[in-house]
């Protein structure tokens, strides 16, 4: 499949830019968060995978400074030179890479230019992140043709600060890094205060994530994530006049006992919040030792309660992802299922044994349909690598 995909993209390449000769090709995955959601910004702990849906780029280095950047899935081209790059909005898409090199040559890494075709099989919008993907590709496919190193845990903060700092988007460090680290057939969990991090086999042999899409689009994540950002530093001011202890800084910093002693300190609905993450945490945990251990069942329960929260305490779900998580228990052959992402919208994940994938398709989207009218979409993903030249 990925053959094919490259042999579209070179014909095109020799189509654009004249011949095929000394063109390299690399690739980066799209990710999905197993669990620890709305743990990131709170130091704390997630467990995301990278999967077997990527972003390929074709790529040329060029004698001058000029990035010629185009996408199979985007009519618009774009151009750009090395001395001069900015943010425009037009540019749409092609600010990503963009900020991946005005990024680099801030860190005093003078590029090449280079020619490059982008094709994604990465459905945009729908949360498996394709906008680390094109980041981290774009890094790497500009580091390689440039002949220029980094220490490879730089990468995904290169990444973050082009996103945050020249796109404007203020995400976390986990799609970054996943999409740079991920392993085949491996999970990894990422401590978000520390970066350390470990990978962690995967034993999804007869098992597959599935993403189902609700189709609604998160008009409230924005305004209530801020506001979830507000009450967990609100949290921690809080329990830091209680508990004596200097290396305090995130939620994820203060033990379950801790806060179930302080809790009556804490108003409502803060102790909500403080309490999803708190046992979040606990949940990546634990969901490792269940990796460890092959054990999906325990998995699959971890993921509902992982859902539970976000539903009830942290109050970030919604109608329609309630409803497909519902769908997705009621079929035989479903480990578990949760929402994923900032909330009010947007996917659901949900870890299904392959024989019934046929059902889980039909019937949660059957369902789902019947009950709000709307047609899902849903995407079946396997366990990959990470970012690397093909």
């Amino acid at each position: 499949m990925i053959q094919k995909r490259i042999e579209n993209l070179k014909e095109e390449f020799c189509k654009s830019y004249g011949s095929s000769d000394n063109i390299r090709v690399f690739n980066a995955p799209g990710r999905v968060n197993i669990i620890g959601e709305h743990t990131d910004y709170n130091g704390g702990l997630v467990l995301p995978v990278a999967i077997d849906k990527s972003i390929l780029a074709v790529a040329r280095v060029r004698e001058d400074r000029i990035l010629n950047l185009k996408s199979m899935n985007f009519s618009m081209e774009v151009s750009a030179s090395l001395d001069d790059i900015r943010y425009r909005k037009e540019d749409d898409w092609a600010n990503y890479p963009k900020g991946v090199a005005w990024v680099l040559e801030k860190e005093g890494l003078k590029l090449k230019g280079a020619d490059i075709i982008f094709e994604g099989e990465i459905p945009i919008g729908s949360g498996l992140s394709s906008s680390a993907a094109i980041e981290v590709v774009s890094m790497i496919t500009l580091l390689k043709l440039s002949n220029k190193k980094l220490p490879l845990k730089k990468i995904p903060l290169l990444c973050r600060k082009a996103e945050n700092e020249f796109v404007g988007v203020n995400c976390g460090i986990m799609d970054q890094f996943i999409v740079t680290f991920g392993k085949k057939n491996h999970a990894l969990i990422l401590d978000c205060k520390t970066l350390d991090y470990k990978l962690v086999p995967f034993q999804s042999k007869g098992t597959i994530l599935i993403v189902g899409n609700t189709k609604v689009k998160r008009g409230l994540a924005n305004s209530e994530y801020n506001k979830r950002v507000k009450e967990c530093a609100e949290g921690v001011k809080i329990l830091k006049e209680y508990i004596n202890r200097e290396e305090i800084e995130f939620l994820s910093d203060i033990t379950k006992e801790e806060f179930s002693r302080y809790r009556d300190k804490i108003p409502a609905p803060i102790d909500k919040r403080c309490e999803h993450v708190i046992n979040e945490n606990e949940r990546v945990r634990q969901a490792v030792d269940c990796l460890e251990k092959g054990d999906l069942e325990n998995l699959g329960k971890l993921l509902n309660a992982s859902h539970y929260s976000l539903r009830d305490l942290y109050e970030v779900s919604c109608r329609e992802l309630d409803v497909m998580v519902e769908s997705s228990l009621k079929i035989k052959g479903v480990y578990g299922a949760r929402m994923t992402g900032a909330g009010f919208g947007g996917c659901i994940i949900a870890l299904v044994g392959e024989k019934a994938k046929e059902e889980f398709v039909k019937r949660v989207g059957r369902d789902y349909q019947r009950k709000l009218g709307i047609k899902p979409d849903f995407y079946t993903c396997q366990v990959g690598d990470g970012a690397k030249e093909i």
